[in-house]
């Protein structure tokens, strides 16, 4: 299928305006992603309708705790990803590269934006997440899932970089519905050496986010000696307070080595560097820190942040709830 965001160059060349990157690709190559590939001077789209992991999931799992708590998701994702983090753990889907179609490559079942949707309402879902890899690179066929979505009253989440271009952002806003954007550090150099990008674009489009009302969360995986840096950690919590406001989410996640990409030779994340991360959170004024991929922990937790009244227990990816729809049942702030 033809893509959309692109520009005809020179000599068959054309350049993707999908994201940041801003690929400059010749005939016959694809760009950074593995996945838009210039087939005679037309951008196509390897993966419209190829998606190759679906799955009904907790929303917890996204992770949100603050959207629809409790409820599930129906989420799919497909090849292909515009960054080389050192540390994914779908990396088996995000990094590889196209020649051709899925169907022809891995025998993939082609699947309709209809029947996205129609599965998604017969699973009692109550929205679709786009997920697993990096959505911005299959914008094309999520744009065409979330009008349907948005018609049939599901909503649309992202679970992204946050790398896309203004023009994307611009075209995925009016049906986006929720976010859980992966900062994964403040620090340029950590950006341009284990994820092969700019933390800049990420920066602003959280920004754009928030100025547009789409509710969003923030995870961070904490990676021993790369992303644990107190002073570090304390720009990005501070900039989570300053720009997207105290009551935005802040998960923070452990590395898990055995299961990454690259970065096999590290230690996996001590729950003491999850402590210490929520802490300097806390201290900094966010209001909802979530300590991830440690089940039973209390750090997992909803608290009321005006009087401490535990409003949601979460063990894995199960919750109870004592809050008052979505207000705290002892002093019924608005949580």
């Amino acid at each position: 299928m033809e893509a959309k965001f692109y520009t005809k160059l020179n000599n068959k060349t054309v350049q993707c305006n999908l994201c940041h990157h801003f690929c400059k690709i010749q005939d016959g190559n694809v760009g950074i992603c593995g996945v838009r590939k210039n087939e005679n001077g037309i951008l196509e789209s390897l993966v419209y309708g190829y998606p190759v992991a679906i799955n009904i999931d907790p929303i917890e799992k996204k992770p949100l705790f603050h959207f629809l708590p409790g409820s599930y998701t129906y989420s799919l994702g497909t090849f292909g990803c515009n960054f080389r983090c050192a540390n994914c753990l779908n990396w088996d889907i995000s990094q590889k590269k196209l020649k051709s179609l899925p169907a022809e490559e891995a025998g993939q079942k082609y699947f309709t934006p209809k029947e996205i949707v129609e599965t998604a309402l017969e699973n009692n879902c109550q929205s679709i997440s786009y997920t697993y890899n990096e959505p911005t690179i299959f914008a094309e066929y999520a744009l065409d899932i979330m009008k349907l979505a948005k018609k049939n009253k599901l909503k649309n989440i992202w679970v992204s970089n946050g790398f896309m271009s203004d023009e994307c952002l611009e075209a995925i806003i009016p049906y986006l519905d929720a976010v859980n954007i992966d900062l994964k550090s403040i620090d340029d150099k950590f950006y341009q050496k284990y994820c092969g990008a700019k933390v800049k674009p990420v920066l602003k489009n959280l920004k754009k986010l928030k100025a547009e009302q789409i509710h969003t969360e923030i995870t961070s995986l904490i990676i021993p000696t790369l992303s644990d840096d107190t002073k570090m950690l304390k720009g990005l919590a501070e900039f989570i307070v300053k720009e997207l406001g105290a009551e935005t989410p802040w998960h923070i996640s452990k590395f898990s080595p055995e299961i990454s990409w690259k970065l096999k030779d590290l230690s996996p994340t001590p729950n003491e560097a999850i402590y210490r991360a929520y802490e300097i959170g806390k201290n900094v004024g966010l209001k909802y820190i979530y300590a991830g991929n440690m089940p039973g922990d209390e750090k997992e937790n909803t608290y009321c942040p005006a009087c401490g009244e535990l409003a949601i227990r979460r063990f894995d990816y199960n919750i109870e709830r004592f809050d008052n729809h979505g207000h705290c049942a002892k002093c019924d702030k608005n949580l």
